[in-house]
């Protein structure tokens, strides 16, 4: 069983070397199989002090030989180049080298380091302990990790060793308390929160993931920026807090990273440090291709850009890093330096491998000297060494110029305590550099002002980065804005929009919200148990606008104005009424002036055929009575029709109730003469002496009275006006008449009833006398005609606004008088007119007679 598994492992092996067989080819003759980034811790510390002889222009080779992390690597060139500037300059540090001391092979391993003090090498010889005086007080350099220099510090201060990080500023190393040798170059970082959350708001990415280290520099981080999220209007989707304990995060790591990848936010802020277990999230997360936007600071570049790394992997990540000059000088240095000469490490063919796989080189592998040294620099990865200096690296390059500064100073003093005749011991030498340090302020040589002391520290400039992937590891790293601390709010952020590029082929900035916003003509309103960032729309109400997007209250237009349809803007409404240029008003108008005409018309006809048999059969009195009130019914709507005004409205009402209260009384009369005609053949004298006295001719007179009393409670209680109708009709101010009190007018319409009911019954009662002359049956059907006109008009009255209403009214009027008009005398006319022959004494006795 054990021959057989061996065999199939031994057999899959063979099929991967046959598969891979260039790569190999190329792999043995480079003749390098480690991989030096691994899992390697990425800090690094050294000790420097002042030599007398000339520092050896190649005492760097000998690092360089080591297998270290290649952020090791940027850290170590930093070193040199900054170490090389200041033994070349006259000024600074005369007749004496600047020199470094480090772990034989290594430069980690703090402890070792800094207590077993014999194997530290200089220029790789055995190195005496440096406390004595042959060497004078040294200065220790560490970072980036701040934890590692803290414990490095607690051991230093027995010694009085003055130590400088070149790791980003952390509060806690600031405490003088615990640690007073130790001086932090980095400027704070009290603004990266408020950095991150304007970038965030300018890309409108309101719905975020956050991941921090389970430490007490995440915590903080993570209670600052939720406070600037809160007035910015970002929130957090979910927050992953890493701990740092391996087995414990082992435990968890899938659900942190089901909830990246599940959630709805495409933008995911980074916070930690690296050789953490959040670096070892961050790497399995990258591998796995999840598709989002990695917001970061500067010591994660190296990770977010792998050649591991696909097109379609991420969208694009963001850096944001602490501002500082260009160092002019720095590309010039790299290209001077030959390390492929030196060390394997930095070979053409070493590289292919590391980063090209040999598809570079796959023609080159037999002649490796036919790839030079400026090709290597030219195609090296920017992960590995960014032609332009990090935080770490430009922090190295500080507080190396801040060294060479103190030690300066301190050389100047040993100076003065000769020409006194008195030495100084190295404790002394110590505390008087940890002096220098704690209140230096120099202006470095690319300009920046470099100040140690944290009271006195300025607070930082950013910049922001975006990082492009490419195949096989090859990255762009451009630069996109700057952050300014000190400007005004609205102002700190500056971006190039013009370089801004987004990756996988995304033209438009990909979003990162929890609720599509709210248009204009929509307010939003928050959900419960939800962060402020969801929500839901709903439409304005009407007459009501919102004129942004995501506006949480809608407002309501003024009383001249009206929201469009889609409720984002007010414009002015238009002032209207019922006018005679209207084709509404001209249709009435011509309505009542033709009737008008026809009712004169006709009392023409009565007046001209006054002594005929069917005009005095009718009460040719109350017929012209009639004739003239519906003439001035026609005449009154008219009043109804134009602009609108005080002496308008008060005619109106009272000229409608009074003269059909006059009409509807004269058609009651005529009823009621019938009636007591057709009775007089009755026994008595009753009748007739009501036939002799005209009683009919007084029902007018009382009815009228009784309508005008009624009129003068209305007009001195709550008379009509003049209003403007803003709500009736969308987008329109309608003037019209308000009735004053509906009490009053419905007061005189069932008055107008009650006189319209009695006359139709009163008529119905004599329809079937038989006389010629009768006209009993015309006087029903009129009232029948009026009365189901002003039934008819209540709920259509009440069912329409504006001026619509008033045309109703109108037409109800000059329906109903026509009504009146063409039952009672148009049959009549037709008589008078057209059959005269009819219209006879003569020919109705013998009628009668027969």
């Amino acid at each position: 069983m054990m021959l057989t598994s061996s065999f199939i492992v031994l057999l899959l092996k063979l099929f991967l070397l046959l598969c891979n067989s260039t790569e190999n080819m190329c792999f043995w003759r480079v003749k390098s199989n480690e991989i030096c980034d691994g899992d390697f811790p990425q800090d690094c510390a050294f000790l420097l002090y002042t030599g007398v002889d000339p520092a050896p222009k190649d005492f760097f080779k000998y690092l360089f030989k080591s297998c270290l992390p290649s952020k090791i690597y940027q850290y170590l060139l930093s070193l040199y180049f900054a170490m090389e500037e200041i033994n070349d300059n006259p000024y600074l540090l005369p007749n004496v080298s600047l020199e470094i001391a480090y772990y034989k092979g290594k430069c980690n391993g703090y402890s070792s380091l800094f207590t077993d003090l014999n194997i530290m090498t200089r220029n790789y010889d055995t190195l005496p302990n440096y406390i004595c005086d042959q060497f004078g007080c040294g200065i220790a350099l560490t970072g980036p990790q701040w934890l590692s220099s803290a414990q490095v510090a607690a051991i230093l201060q027995f010694y009085f060793t003055p130590q400088i990080t070149y790791g980003p500023f952390h509060p806690l190393l600031s405490d003088q308390s615990k640690f007073p040798n130790l001086h932090q170059i980095a400027a704070k970082d009290r603004f990266l929160p408020e950095a991150v959350v304007s970038l965030l708001f300018h890309f409108s990415w309101t719905w975020v993931g956050l991941v921090i280290q389970d430490d007490d520099q995440g915590i903080q981080f993570l209670i600052d920026i939720k406070e600037e999220m809160q007035r910015n209007g970002v929130c957090l989707a979910f927050v992953n807090v890493i701990p740092q304990n391996m087995h414990l995060f082992s435990t968890r790591s899938e659900k942190y990273y089901n909830q990246i990848i599940t959630s709805s936010a495409n933008v995911v802020i980074l916070y930690g440090e690296l050789n953490t277990s959040l670096e070892v999230s961050f790497k399995h997360w990258k591998y796995l291709g999840t598709q989002k936007i990695w917001f970061t600071t500067s010591q994660w570049d190296a990770i977010t850009s792998d050649r591991d790394f696909s097109l379609t992997s991420f969208y694009g990540t963001l850096t944001i890093s602490q501002y500082h000059g260009d160092v002019s000088t720095l590309n010039n240095f790299f290209h001077r330096m030959n390390l492929s000469k030196d060390t394997h490490h930095f070979s053409s063919e070493r590289l292919g491998w590391l980063y090209f796989n040999c598809s570079i080189l796959k023609s080159n592998c037999k002649t490796p000297n036919h790839c030079t040294y400026s090709n290597s620099w030219e195609w090296l990865p920017w992960p590995s060494f960014d032609m332009a200096m990090n935080d770490e690296c430009y922090n190295i390059y500080n507080a190396i110029y801040a060294v060479a500064h103190a030690l300066h100073e301190m050389v100047l003093n040993k100076i003065d305590f000769w020409q006194l005749g008195n030495e100084s011991t190295i404790m002394q030498e110590c505390m008087q550099i940890h002096e220098f340090l704690k209140n230096m302020q120099f202006l470095n040589p690319i300009g920046d002002v470099v100040i140690i002391n944290p009271q006195a520290k300025r607070d930082s400039e950013y910049e922001i980065h975006m990082i492009w992937n490419f195949p096989q590891g090859l990255g762009v790293k451009v630069k996109i804005g700057r952050f300014y601390s000190y400007f005004l709010h609205d102002q700190k952020l500056y971006l190039y929009e013009d370089v801004i590029q987004w990756a996988s082929g995304y033209s438009q900035i990909p979003t990162s919200i929890c609720s599509v916003s709210c248009a204009p003509g929509f307010k939003k309103f928050y959900l419960e148990e939800k962060p402020s960032c969801c929500f839901d729309c709903s439409p304005c109400p009407e007459n009501e606008i919102s004129n942004a997007t995501d506006l949480t209250q809608c407002v309501r237009c003024p009383d001249g104005q009206y929201a469009n349809t889609e409720r984002n803007h007010c414009f002015p409404k238009v002032v209207t009424y019922l006018a005679y240029a209207d084709p509404l008003g001209i249709v009435l108008t011509c309505t009542a002036l033709f009737l008008s005409m026809l009712s004169v018309l006709v009392l023409g006809i009565f007046v001209k055929n006054q002594y005929t048999p069917i005009v005095k059969a009718n009460n040719r009195t109350l017929s012209y009575i009639l004739l003239i009130s519906l003439t001035l019914c026609f005449l009154c709507s008219l009043f109804f029709i134009g602009y609108p005004s005080t002496v308008r409205c008060f005619l109106q009402q009272i000229t409608f109730g009074i003269l059909f209260t006059v009409a509807v009384s004269a058609v009651l009369a005529k009823t009621i003469t019938v009636l007591l005609a057709f009775t007089i053949a009755i026994p008595g004298r009753r009748v007739k002496r009501l036939l002799i006295f005209g009683t009919p001719k007084i029902i007018i007179p009382i009815c009228s009275l009784f309508q005008l009393i009624i009129c003068g409670f209305w007009l001195g209680l709550s008379p009509p006006f003049v209003e403007r109708d803003t709500h009736s009709e969308h987008g329109h101010i309608i003037i019209m008449c308000n009735k004053g009190s509906s009490i009053a007018f419905y007061s005189v319409l069932a008055y107008l009833g009650c006189l319209a009911l009695a006359s139709f019954i009163v008529a119905f009662l004599v329809r079937n006398l038989p006389d010629t002359f009768n006209e009993a049956k015309f006087l029903t059907f009129s009232m029948l005609l009026f009365c189901s006109v002003w039934v008819t008009f209540f709920p259509v009255h009440h069912s329409t606004k504006g001026k619509v209403m008033v045309a109703v009214e109108v037409f109800s009027i000059l329906a109903s008088s026509a009504g009146l008009l063409g039952c009672i005398f148009i049959p009549k006319c037709y008589i008078i007119v057209l059959r005269p022959d009819r219209n006879c004494i003569q020919r109705l006795k013998g009628k009668n007679n027969s």
